[in-house]
Parts: structure tokens; C-alpha cells; sequence
């Protein structure tokens, strides 16, 4: 094969259609549009138009609702930690703190904190020092004989109505 034989794969490159460009050109007079209406005219958008019938979106009820400055956590389960620590890429006698976890790979980033969550089996004496942690997870840690401190003043997760 020498340079002035390469070609394309068939189909690879197509021409580009030249619409209402004349009868020639198999688009030509309407251009595929048809005859008149308002599809045929320019500046048309009809996304969810149904013809004159209460669209689908305005038949639905409005439910939900999305918080603009709700918190992302990074979850972090202590049966992860603890298989960090038993492969060498996290320090039980050092204080484990959330940057100590981004840099061991245990979770890609922090988010708005990181939270611990009392899933899996923890054995080493750890520090955790991190935005949040469930109470299972404070009670695994304590009873394996280490201690959490908590970073961020975590918000109460139920209000009190009074």
C-alpha cells in the first residue's frame, strides 16, 4: 500500500445535504418541509406542544422539591478503612484525618465533608478526625478503642417540631 492509495472506510465521510438547493437535488422547492403550516415556516420550536391539548407537563402534579445549598458528603464505610490500613496506605497510629483519606484513595474527594458509616468490621485503634460519622460507626470505633472527632459542627439530622 503506498500513501496515494489510502482511502476512507466506505460511508466514513458522507457529503453534506445541500437542502432547497433545487429540483436537482432530490430537497429542493420545500426543502422537506412540506407545504405550508408552522413546521414550514423558520423559528419554530414545538417541543411539547400537543396540539391545542393541555400538555403532559402542565396535566402532571408539581412534586418535590431540590435544596440550592444542600450538602454532598463523601461516604466512607469503616470496613474500608480498615482494609486500607491493613494494606499499608493508611496510618492507625497517625490521626486519620479527611485529607489523609482523599491521599489514600479510600474516596476520590471530599465534597462538602466526608461521612463514616458504620458498615464493615473495624479491628485497629483508630483517630478519625472527619465532617461526619453515623452512630454505628461511633460506636465501632470506640469499641475497637479509638476516638472520633467531629470537624464540622454537623447539623441535627431531624428538627424538632415544637
Amino acid at each position: 500500500m503506498k500513501l496515494h492509495e489510502l482511502r476512507d472506510n466506505e460511508g466514513a465521510v458522507t457529503r453534506k445535504k445541500r437542502i432547497a438547493r433545487g429540483p436537482g437535488s432530490g430537497k429542493g422547492k420545500m426543502g422537506g418541509r412540506g407545504i405550508k403550516g408552522q413546521k414550514s415556516r423558520s423559528g419554530v420550536a414545538l417541543n411539547g406542544y400537543e396540539g391545542g391539548q393541555m400538555p403532559l407537563y402542565r396535566r402532571l402534579p408539581k412534586r418535590g422539591f431540590s435544596k440550592p445549598n444542600r450538602k454532598t458528603w463523601a461516604v466512607v464505610n469503616l470496613g474500608l478503612i480498615q482494609k486500607f490500613i491493613d494494606a499499608g496506605k493508611l496510618d492507625a497510629k497517625a490521626p486519620i484525618t479527611e485529607d489523609a483519606i482523599v491521599a489514600a484513595g479510600v474516596t476520590g474527594r471530599k465534597r462538602d465533608g466526608i461521612r463514616v458509616l458504620g458498615k464493615g468490621e473495624l479491628t485497629a485503634k483508630i483517630d478519625l478526625a472527619v465532617s461526619g460519622a453515623s452512630k454505628s460507626a461511633v460506636e465501632a470505633v470506640e469499641k475497637a478503642g479509638g476516638k472520633v472527632t467531629l470537624t464540622v459542627a454537623a447539623a441535627p439530622a431531624e428538627a424538632s417540631a415544637e
